[in-house]
């Protein structure tokens, strides 16, 4: 198999600087709550502001996702709770990849981690889409490092009007 040089990788999947990615106009993705062939769901900023996104349309090529912002009233805590929830899983990622741990400890199958499950019944009814959700299409950049990481993941969005 042949190795791709930095420099001849997709826009998209080539590592960018932090500093360039925010000058750039991409902004933090917090938590993924789900990936399948790209990011389907989480937590990211979006006009810098912490906003739910859940892709529209899962059998769509287009990057469109519905948006909405994270509560107004306690968008702080609800950050937190999903920092904090991201962190458990961060951690239990770093002891998978050693083989420390397998699949089946992952804690969102529920029964594994108290806390994580507590906090799963917290945010669910953050994370449902309301009818009156925007529409964003995205452009997504990664940085150098970790994929999964305490502190967030290792991609960026930058958001755009969906046609």
């Amino acid at each position: 198999m042949r190795r791709l040089l930095a420099g001849s990788l997709p826009t998209w999947l080539r590592p960018w600087d932090q500093e360039q990615l925010i000058a750039d106009g991409f902004e933090r993705v917090y938590a993924e709550l789900e990936w399948y062939d790209g990011p389907r769901v989480g937590l990211a900023d979006i006009n810098g502001k912490p906003h739910y996104f859940q892709k529209h349309d899962y059998a769509d090529e287009a990057d469109e996702y519905q948006v909405w912002p994270a509560s107004e009233t306690a968008v702080e805590l609800e950050l937190e709770l999903e920092r904090e929830q991201w962190a458990i899983f961060a951690r239990w990622d770093e002891r998978r990849k050693p083989g420390e741990v397998g699949p089946k400890s992952h804690p969102g199958h529920g029964g594994i981690d108290v806390r994580y499950d507590e906090l799963e019944l917290l945010l669910a009814p953050c994370r449902q889409a309301p009818k009156d959700a925007r529409r964003l299409v995205d452009e997504l950049r990664f940085v150098a490092g970790a994929r999964y990481r305490i502190e967030g993941l290792d991609y960026w969005f930058r958001w755009r009007l969906s046609r």
